[in-house]
């Protein structure tokens, strides 16, 4: 029997940079004339157009979010926070009380905010949803990071790798569950790589220095090029990895995530380039400076687009099928009552 090849749908961003840009100034100036509170609105219009120009065989995603939702998420943000900052200067135990307070609840506000945002996302008028429980949100996003901090970042890549299980595992299109099946030696190959660029560099950079030291570039005695030497590859490191690494880390990261991500019988896969992704970071940045921040909206759908159309869907079998039968799903299923999404929150 001939083995049956999957669909390989590829995603297409069909944003303009001047139309977009339209939406952004009036965006920012309405923002700053409420003093922040249009930014809930803001992000509501700002969602639309990117997920409504975001394609997938010949259908576009949609974002039904409201904008008192995003607010009283934000309010919420900002009162905790202002509330830290307040007593830093003159009471550190209530400061110190407040950041635990926030740290606790932290999982608990993303895991709403994580129910709001997918199920706000809709494709073809069927909406995408979160299901995963609070109590292990808590292990996800807290213990682990927790964790990787007291371990100098050692079990960094491990707890990556934890909320991305975490998320993935209990999502949902339809009736059709997302599953990630990445270990965390995965993401430890791809931080160990940039830790070996990163020795490379250094040792690199100090035979430069020492030859140019050695050859009277710097002013220093002596007994003082070996510490210059030094100075100089880890300052010349920690600027180089800054610059590299990156776009090198982002681009593994959203291949390896999507790549091991299915959702029922269908797969991912991502293709974005570090080089390329590089390149077009450092051309925005540079662009945006040199415009005096006019050129941010189309350094992000540059951005958007490059990322959204390396990322392809491999279908088993006819798309259209698959959505209706989700569809079907959920209309035998009877109309319940709905879990209600009210707030969202920035985390």
């Amino acid at each position: 029997m001939a083995q049956h090849q999957a669909q390989r749908l590829p995603l297409h961003f069909s944003g303009s940079g001047s139309e977009y840009f339209r939406l952004w100034i009036v965006n920012v100036g309405l923002s700053i004339a409420t003093l922040g509170i249009y930014s809930a609105w803001a992000k509501v219009r700002r969602n639309q157009y990117f997920y409504r120009h975001t394609r997938l065989a010949g259908a576009g995603f949609d974002y039904h979010g409201e904008p008192i939702a995003i607010l009283k998420g934000r309010l919420v943000a900002f009162a905790l926070f202002a509330a830290y900052t307040a007593a830093s200067s003159f009471a550190p135990t209530a400061a110190a009380f407040i950041l635990m307070l926030i740290m606790v609840l932290a999982p608990w506000l993303l895991v709403r905010s994580l129910r709001f945002r997918m199920h706000n996302t809709s494709y073809r008028g069927l909406r995408f949803a979160f299901r995963g429980r609070t109590g292990p949100a808590y292990l996800a996003f807290l213990l682990w990071p927790l964790l990787a901090g007291l371990s100098l970042g050692l079990l960094w890549p491990f707890a990556q790798q934890r909320m991305a299980a975490y998320t993935r595992n209990n999502s949902s299109y339809g009736s059709a569950e997302f599953r990630f099946s990445a270990g965390a030696g995965a993401y430890y190959a791809i931080y160990l790589m940039t830790l070996m660029l990163g020795v490379v560099l250094f040792a690199g950079l100090m035979v430069l220095t020492s030859i140019l030291g050695s050859n009277g570039w710097f002013a220093v005695e002596e007994g003082q090029l070996t510490a210059m030497s030094l100075l100089l590859a880890a300052l010349g490191t920690y600027l180089g990895l800054l610059l590299f690494a990156y776009p090198y880390v982002t681009a593994r990261l959203q291949n390896l995530v999507w790549g091991a991500t299915t959702l029922g019988e269908h797969r991912f896969v991502a293709n974005v380039s570090a080089y390329q992704l590089l390149g077009l970071m450092l051309s925005n940045v540079v662009l945006v400076v040199l415009t005096l921040g006019l050129y941010k909206p189309f350094a992000d759908i540059r951005l958007a687009r490059y990322r959204i159309e390396h990322l392809h869907v491999l279908m088993e079998g006819n798309p259209d099928d698959f959505v209706a039968g989700l569809q079907a799903d959920a209309s035998a299923a009877g109309d319940e009552m709905a879990e209600m999404f009210d707030f969202d929150i920035a985390l």
